[in-house]
């Protein structure tokens, strides 16, 4: 449903077509899109994209994107600089809010707008920093491997346990977009952790890096920094997770950014400790 506001601002659901924009934008915030994510955020929730606009041309953004029945998840919340501070924004999130209905939200908020989210509702669970240098130079251990399409089902059910709803559409893109590229390691028939690497504007990230334990996190962590070839690399770690923390400062890697993960209410419990890497900041 289109809704008007001031200067004629009108607020409707966004395309993978509208995708270039919101990525260009994003990138001007230093945010380091991923140079393939449209198709695997759509796939999660192709209804939980907005775009305001006036006169046809695009001036606000953001999504909801629902994961499940209990959670929602808002990202991409953009205005275009030379039209801030005229309520185009509050329009276009009180719009795209509607679309979580009364789940819980989450979201990794920038600085600048922690307060903002306070004010609606949302609440910090803990502090991401986001981590970048060259990547250093590392062998895959042998029992890291590539994941392949057989690894799917596995790799979806590990990523349940470390997010707070089940994301199986996205999951199955993310692992099998072009240019990503996905390893595993397993303990009999078990996983005990997955991490991907992707082309972003900048360099190459990292994410999600899931792991058991640090052994597998430091596994992982070098097969795909081996496969970065000495490029330069990004990795968002939670704060909590000290071994996390540890790993990217050992591999040389600076702090550069930082987020606040912020909820609207309570969210499932799910195995904080085994997130050394965030999958994306647009999506949890």
């Amino acid at each position: 449903m289109a809704i008007a506001a001031p200067e004629d601002l009108v607020v409707t659901r966004a395309t993978l077509e509208d995708w270039p924009v919101i990525s260009e934008w994003a990138a001007r915030e230093g945010w380091n899109p991923g140079l393939s994510d449209g198709p695997a955020f759509f796939a999660q929730d192709p209804d939980g994209f907005f775009l305001g606009r006036i006169d046809g041309e695009p001036v606000s953004a953001i999504s909801v994107v629902r994961h499940g029945p209990d959670f929602a998840f808002l990202g991409c919340y953009l205005v275009r600089p030379d039209l801030r501070g005229r309520g185009h924004g509050l329009t276009t999130w009180k719009t795209a809010l509607a679309h979580a209905g009364d789940r819980t939200i989450g979201l990794d908020g920038v600085v600048a707008q922690q307060d903002n989210y306070r004010q609606s509702g949302f609440e910090a669970a803990y502090r991401t920093v986001r981590f970048t240098g060259p990547a250093p130079a590392a062998e895959a251990p042998r029992d890291v491997r590539p994941a392949g399409p057989a690894d799917v089902v596995d790799i979806t059910a590990y990523d349940a346990a470390c997010h707070p709803a089940d994301r199986p559409r996205f999951v199955a893109h993310w692992l099998t977009t072009p240019g990503h590229r996905a390893v595993l390691r397993r303990t009999g028939d078990r996983v005990t952790g997955y991490g991907v690497l992707r082309p972003a504007r900048d360099g190459l990230r990292i994410g999600p890096l899931f792991a058991d334990t640090a052994e597998d996190a430091r596994a992982l962590f070098a097969a795909l920094a081996g496969r970065a070839e000495g490029g330069a690399i990004a990795l968002d770690v939670p704060e909590t997770n000290a071994a996390g923390l540890a790993l990217a400062e050992e591999a040389g890697l600076t702090p550069s950014f930082e987020t606040a993960r912020m909820y609207t209410g309570p969210v499932r419990p799910y195995a904080r400790e085994r997130i050394y890497g965030v999958a994306t900041l647009e999506l949890g």
